[in-house]
């Protein structure tokens, strides 16, 4: 799920759209612990993250620094939207992590992973880009890595 936001966050255009299928995430989190954090918290940004890690209420964020740092890489930092397509959590979990919501089953009507090949492909006249498992490397826009 998440791996898809920062394995992906430099090759996205500013203003793009991230869509991850994931018909079998189940939770924000790779822990339960994690998952209650991401829940409170949200996928809102460096700057809300770390505006929330300094506050004297948020302990429970501060003694765990590696959900923090989730929290930031798995943010698009307002360049991108991100959408999820899954099938077991709820429209508005979804979106009161930040996220937008798609019905899994739906979307892959349109973009069906059994249809599209890895890289660019053209679906109803829409240019698109497609990586079948994002955890399997990191992507970037050549011309974001010669700046």
């Amino acid at each position: 799920g998440n791996k898809a936001v920062y394995r992906t966050r430099m090759a996205m255009a500013d203003g793009g759209e991230l869509l991850i299928l994931a018909p079998g995430v189940e939770r924000f989190g790779e822990d339960d612990q994690v998952d209650v954090l991401i829940r409170k918290y949200g996928y809102r940004g460096r700057l809300n993250t770390l505006a929330e890690f300094e506050k004297p209420e948020n302990a429970d964020l501060r003694k765990n620094m590696g959900a923090a740092a989730h929290l930031i890489h798995g943010s698009s930092g307002g360049r991108f939207s991100i959408t999820y397509a899954v099938r077991d959590i709820s429209r508005a979990e979804i979106e009161g992590v930040g996220f937008q919501s798609a019905d899994y089953d739906e979307v892959i009507r349109t973009y069906d992973p059994a249809k599209l090949s890895y890289g660019y492909n053209t679906v109803d006249s829409e240019e698109i880009y497609f990586i079948p498992n994002p955890a399997l490397g990191l992507w970037i826009d050549r011309e974001r890595f010669e700046q």
